[in-house]
């Protein structure tokens, strides 16, 4: 039986389908290479010509003008100067060693500097510039321009640096700059591209940092053409930035450099304030620092210097000092008293030189007593005894209401960091400090100013001008931005009954012009101007029962760290207020022989506007005064610019701002009050 076979398929038909299926996947891989070839060079075409521009073009920032800051009269506070400085570009110095040697002849390289630039140039591209010496003078940036054919690589740049005319007068106000450190850029992460620029400077502390958004301006862009190894072959264009904003302050630069040559480099601080608009007129804390010697790179020696002085010097004393106010606080008991009804104008308390409570004796600072005052005499002079029994009266909580009201224990709005906010004490902050209770025996002693009160030099002057006005005075430093004036503030009224008012400051006035009045050697003489003030002497050590029965130790004896703190307040003129002034001066025993002579000084010279009349001046001192002013006046410090270093070697890292100064107060606050003299 045979078998059926399918009949075979010609060997041309088999090829020609071989070929239709080779001709079609030929065919779809040749159109998948056409699509993609459009997409890439239609589609995609915009996306990959940036990537290449950006290949070959970079943009750079440009460093923008910092504002300038000037004194309330247009006179420059911190103003940019042209800045000499010399790099190095090793692919064009050949031998880096030989250009270095020759370059020292011209100018000095320290060894450092020497090895900072030779490590350098082991961690950057051979065509990147190095810095070798920055700030330098116009006859050492002459000279090196004079050689530059015998110094391949070495190119002279000028640039722009921030610079201080008035050095130590305005350093804690002003403050200075300073190069971005690397907790500053952590802190940004990366928000601000400006910071990334390789010796960009912000402010570190006073006004310059507190207004680095006015200040620094907006960057500029520099579109640079670079070649594959990323060398610069040319600029294209440049947008420059906007320079920041110019800033007027409320400081009179004359009254502030005549108050620090007043404070005659003692541990001081006075503030002034012009009672109208709250203007700070001079905020000076002594003694001060050269900002420029942080601008430039300080020295070791130099900052270990200023860290180790026992003065302070980096302290703003003005704003963030706190102290026992002593005496200059009994004008907010007196007026905490007269509001809550507990005394009234003819009203006397009996003092024989110490008020008893309990087993305990609070003393008067004069040991025989007052006898009978009022609350004008008490003020005038200073009487303990009468303080300590109406504070006791009031009670702790409406004397430091009052305080608030008057400025004490609040924070004042300034442009400048480490503004301290003092301490006005409840029973309630107590408790929740030390988990105590209040005593009577606290309220005795903050009735004087001790204890737990602490206030600023600054406050105190804010506290004078609103007792002086009747009106809630707020202290401004900043007058004016960008060439524009700021309005006037209206101060809006105390809301303490006028009355009251009246009797603080008849006993204010006392106090100046009263035969017994506690500062009555530092009074005006001249006709029309007369002083209101208060002196104040805190407490800064505890008097112990052995020295008492010793006659107590004098002031003076002690050693410095361990003398009384001398406080003055006051205004001027008595009967149309202009200026308020404070002063505190460090262990400076009394504030009557010490603080209020100043004060009247500095309060005279803003009166004046310049060298009061000799006729003004205590007849006992007219004499003195005559010939400090025909004997040549010593150089100061800020006339001459500071010698800069020669080079970018590495500087300490100065702080983000000056440490506030530690709360000076009683060894034991809650201990019966010694009654220092006011």
């Amino acid at each position: 039986m045979s078998r059926w076979r399918p009949a075979p398929v010609p060997r041309s038909a088999r090829l020609t389908r071989r070929a239709a299926i080779l001709f079609a996947l030929q065919g779809g891989v040749m159109g998948a290479l056409a699509w993609r070839m459009r997409k890439l060079q239609v589609d995609d075409a915009q996306r990959y010509r940036l990537l290449a521009e950006e290949n070959r073009i970079n943009i750079r920032l440009i460093p923008p003008a910092r504002g300038q800051i000037f004194d309330r009269r247009g006179q420059p506070l911190a103003v940019n100067r042209q800045n000499y400085r010399v790099t190095l570009v090793r692919e064009q110095a050949g031998d880096v060693e030989a250009v270095l040697d020759r370059l020292s002849r011209l100018i000095e390289i320290p060894d450092h500097d020497r090895e900072r630039i030779l490590r350098e140039m082991t961690r950057k591209p051979a065509f990147v510039p190095i810095p070798v010496a920055e700030h330098l003078s116009w006859e050492d940036f002459a000279r090196v321009n004079a050689n530059a054919p015998a110094l391949p690589g070495i190119d002279v740049e000028v640039g722009q640096t921030r610079f201080y005319p008035h050095g130590p007068s305005l350093a804690h106000t002003v403050g200075y700059v300073g190069r971005v450190n690397e907790r500053e850029l952590e802190a940004d992460g990366g928000a601000t591209p400006l910071l990334q620029i390789p010796d960009f400077q912000i402010g570190k502390t006073g006004v310059e940092t507190r207004a680095e958004d006015v200040l620094r301006g907006a960057a500029g862009l520099s579109r640079i053409e670079v070649n594959a190894r990323g060398r610069k072959v040319r600029e294209l264009s440049r947008e420059e930035g906007q320079p920041g904003a110019d800033l007027q302050l409320t400081i009179d630069l004359d009254l502030q450099r005549y108050v620090m040559e007043r404070l005659g480099g003692e541990s001081a601080s006075v503030a002034v304030i012009e009672i109208a608009t709250g203007d700070v007129l001079a905020s000076a804390s002594s003694p001060g620092f050269e900002p420029n010697q942080f601008v430039f790179g300080i020295s070791s020696k130099n900052w270990s210097a200023l860290l180790n002085d026992p003065y302070r010097p980096l302290s703003n004393k003005t704003v963030a000092g706190v102290y026992p106010p002593g005496s200059t606080y009994k004008m907010v008991v007196a007026l905490a008293a007269l509001e809550k009804g507990v005394i009234d104008a003819g009203e006397s308390v009996f003092c024989n030189g110490r008020y008893q409570l309990g087993e305990s004796y609070f003393h008067c600072w004069r040991r025989g007593g007052h006898g009978h005052l009022d609350l004008r005499e008490a003020l005038s002079q200073s009487c303990d005894v009468f303080f300590y029994e109406i504070a006791r009266r009031v009670g702790i909580d409406a004397i430091s209401d009052m305080a608030r009201r008057l400025g004490v224990g609040v924070r004042p709005d300034l442009p400048v960091p480490a503004v301290s906010e003092g301490l006005a004490p409840t029973k309630d902050w107590k408790r929740a400090s030390y988990d105590q209770s209040w005593q009577v025996g606290d309220t005795l002693n903050a009735g004087i100013g001790q204890g737990y009160v602490l206030a600023s030099p600054m406050q105190l002057a804010v506290m004078t001008a609103r007792i002086a006005s009747g009106k809630a005075v707020a202290p401004r430093m900043i007058r004016g931005q960008g060439g524009r004036p700021l309005p006037d503030p209206e101060a809006p009224p105390l809301e303490v009954n006028a009355t009251h008012l009246r009797l603080v400051r008849e006993g204010m006035w006392s106090v100046m012009n009263a035969s017994r009045g506690t500062a009555r050697k530092s009074r005006i003489y001249a006709d029309g101007v007369e002083f209101a003030g208060k002196t104040g002497t805190s407490q800064v050590r505890r008097i112990t029962a052995a020295e008492r029965a010793a006659g107590v130790f004098r002031n003076e004896d002690l050693p410095w760290n361990r003398r009384d703190h001398a406080l003055f307040v006051g205004y001027a003129p008595y009967d149309a207020p202009r200026y308020a002034v404070s002063t505190v001066v460090e262990h400076g025993g009394g504030g009557s022989s010490t603080a209020a002579p100043i004060a009247r000084d500095v309060i005279m010279r803003a009166l004046w506007g310049g060298e009061p009349p000799l006729s003004a001046y205590p007849p006992g001192e007219r004499e003195a005064e005559m010939e400090r002013r025909i004997r040549p006046p010593a150089p100061r410090p800020e006339d001459a610019a500071p010698e800069a270093p020669p080079t970018t070697g590495a500087a300490p890292e100065a702080p983000a701002g000056p440490s506030p100064t530690p709360a000076t107060s009683p060894v034991d606050p809650s201990a019966p009050a010694s009654g220092r003299r006011a």
